[in-house]
């Protein structure tokens, strides 16, 4: 039977992990997929610095793009160099050369997945990225097909590792955050540059996928709120544990009355729930569906052989339609459903909330805060008042009831602006 040829662009960290699962899994792989699959060209612009498991001398290694993206054998592309650009180029380029293309660049989908996917239904080729979102977790298979039959309601995920690492750490060992990251930045589980893990840029990213794949809706990036981890205190989490909670940086999407709401915040969730034991670089969603229930997907959400199984799964599949002569189809790429959902704005969102007040030791400054908070219908169910920690000013920390976020909002500058505030009130939200 006719190899299934693959040209691999990037032999990075999950590059070099591709390679070595189709030299230590060809027997299973060629079984499974019901023909050879032949790594044919490998792109990259390091052509010497060692590989762990490869032995580069042996492998088909060009720093030439075109002899994947122009060469007529290549069935498959598998982009994995990362960033939007020279990405995008290749992946069209690919696709209008007639190849089929697998990607783990969740950045580049979620800025430029709607111009992808119109090219590849276009060119009538498939476009597969099960890897990335939630690395060696079989999650965009599970939403697309095992999941056909639901409508998604809701769905909360710890998506991106490092951020999870650093709030396990901080509520571990009760250290800074600073001092942390620099800790998982040594250990490389953080980059040089942590801003898209530790401000939500990664998560959001990932939710972007998600939410067009579950909701059928077309979303933007610029649609989904986003707030990092970086001013979480050890303060803020010791006081979570006392009430019960543990706090998480979840990507959340619901469905809610025909409003979809998606946000990416630090949130405070009960340590009875499944997701507060996730811990360490792992990942897992939470998931409900008006068939199936509750479902949670949980495992290693990078890092190389995780994310290496994902991209092999879709190769696999890939593969076993050539192998077939089957056409791919509009449906294997997200489709946007008959009655899209309208995006509901932040500010309409309702939560219950946290408030770390940081007052002035006078009195009736509770009756001063709690009055503000009444005024925008916004009710405590909880006051918890610590020892003084500066010269004159007391910690008052509450929980209140839901509310609507604009309110929230607006009731913080007031409080913010009291005589007797002597730092800007830390808010967390509670799911």
């Amino acid at each position: 039977m006719k190899p299934i040829r693959v040209g691999l662009l990037g032999l990075g960290t999950v590059g070099a992990g591709v390679a070595r699962v189709l030299l230590s899994h060809r027997e299973e792989l060629e079984e499974k997929t019901g023909t050879p699959v032949v790594l044919s060209v490998i792109v990259d612009q390091d052509l010497t610095n060692p590989r762990k498991g490869l032995n580069l001398s042996e492998l088909p290694l060009t720093s030439d793009a075109a002899k994947v993206l122009d060469e007529p054998s290549i069935d498959i592309v598998v982009e994995l160099i990362g960033g939007l650009e020279p990405a995008r180029s290749f992946i069209l380029r690919a696709l209008a050369n007639g190849k089929h293309v697998v990607t783990a660049n969740k950045a580049l989908l979620a800025t430029h997945g709607e111009e992808l996917y119109a090219e590849a239904r276009r060119r009538g080729r498939m476009l597969a990225f099960e890897a990335a979102v939630a690395g060696g977790i079989p999650l965009i298979r599970s939403v697309k097909e095992g999941l056909a039959a639901n409508r998604i309601t809701s769905l909360y995920g710890i998506v991106n590792g490092t951020s999870n690492y650093i709030l396990s750490k901080m509520t571990d060992e009760g250290q800074e955050f600073g001092r942390v990251l620099a800790e998982a930045q040594a250990q490389g589980y953080a980059e040089a540059d942590p801003t898209f893990d530790v401000e939500g840029i990664d998560s959001a990213h990932k939710l972007q996928i998600l939410a067009t794949l579950a909701f059928r809706t077309s979303v933007k990036l610029k649609d989904i709120y986003v707030e990092g981890i970086s001013r979480i205190t050890p303060q803020d989490i010791a006081l979570a544990r006392e009430m019960g909670f543990r706090i998480k940086l979840l990507a959340i999407a619901k469905a809610v009355n025909g409003l979809l709401e998606l946000r990416v915040h630090p949130t405070m969730i009960p340590e009875s729930s499944p997701m507060s034991a996730v811990s360490g670089v792992f990942n897992a969603v939470f998931l409900s569906g008006d068939v199936v229930n509750d479902l949670m997907f949980y495992g290693r959400g990078a890092g190389q052989m995780p994310t290496a199984s994902s991209v092999w799964a879709d190769i696999v599949e890939i593969a076993r339609r050539i192998a077939a002569g089957q056409a791919a189809v509009p449906q294997d790429l997200p489709v946007l459903g008959r009655r899209p959902l309208t995006l509901r704005l932040m500010e309409e969102v309702r939560s219950a909330y946290y408030l770390y007040v940081s007052a002035l030791d006078r009195p009736a400054v509770l009756a001063q805060v709690a009055g503000i908070l009444g005024r925008y219908e916004i009710s405590i169910a909880s006051v918890i008042q610590k020892i003084r920690h500066q010269a004159k000013a007391v910690p008052v920390v509450m929980m209140t009831h839901e509310a609507i976020e604009g309110a929230m909002q607006k009731a913080l500058l007031e409080i913010d602006a009291l005589p007797v505030i002597v730092a800007p009130t830390r808010m967390i939200r509670v799911e």
